[in-house]
């Protein structure tokens, strides 16, 4: 599943507000563990809708960027947050993940 894992929306999400470092995304998605978040990254990676860049420097800098195919799924990501926030106030609930509006 190409975005079915547990932290991958967010991830996609928070990529796309720009280029995110590990320890940026670690701070971004803070349930999940750095192994699970090393999992989901590969998985992106491996479905092409994000990129990996690794800098030769000590300590190792590695920093994740969405690829063209993975900035084509905003709108998908948009509505399904649009619709969230609707059903959710609907719901009389308050919006309680850490996803927020983009301000693109």
């Amino acid at each position: 599943m190409v975005i079915g894992g547990k932290y991958k929306s967010l991830i996609l999400w928070k990529l796309m507000g720009g280029t995110l470092r590990f320890s940026q995304l670690r701070k971004e998605v803070p349930c999940a563990t750095p192994k699970m978040l090393t999992q989901q990254l590969r998985e992106l990676e491996a479905d092409g809708l994000i990129s990996r860049e690794v800098f030769p420097v000590i300590p190792p800098k590695v920093e994740y960027s969405l690829t063209n195919f993975g900035r084509s799924i905003a709108p998908v990501l948009e509505a399904m947050y649009a619709w969230g926030t609707v059903y959710l106030n609907e719901q009389g609930l308050e919006v309680n993940c850490s996803m927020e509006p983009l301000s693109l």
